[in-house]
């Protein structure tokens, strides 16, 4: 069974970049399943998928301008890992991250029922 986990700062300052990364383990690693993604949860409002990549390398990002602008996924099938770089943050980006895995590419009105696994979350606030 494959387990993923989330690592990155629990406080950035605006205007800065967020650094996560998701370890991967178990199962076959990275080649359990295809897609790799990166989801928020602001607090009382719902999932908001933000990006994956694919096992092919290839990326997706959120049809949402801002997010997509400042978004970049990438990985390192070496450590079993793949990242997420969010730019330019602000206080709206304070939020529960989290990355999942899934076989099909979902990308709006996301729900915990479309990926296989998912990893705990981690909060990450953004404040001066």
């Amino acid at each position: 069974q494959v387990q993923l986990q989330e690592s990155g700062p629990d406080l950035v300052k605006p205007s800065q970049t967020l650094p996560l990364t998701c370890t991967v383990s178990g199962g076959s690693g990275m080649r359990t399943y295809y897609y790799w993604n990166w989801i928020r949860q602001t607090s009382g409002k719902d999932l908001e998928w933000i990006g994956c990549i694919a096992n092919d390398g290839e990326t997706y990002y959120s049809a949402s301008h801002d997010l997509k602008s400042r978004s970049s996924i990438s990985r390192d099938t070496s450590k079993s890992q793949f990242s997420l770089q969010l730019s330019s943050v602000t206080p709206q980006d304070t939020a529960v991250y989290y990355c999942a895995a899934s076989d099909y590419l979902e990308t709006v009105h996301v729900k915990r029922s479309d990926f296989s696994a998912w990893g705990q979350g981690t909060q990450v606030a953004v404040s001066s």
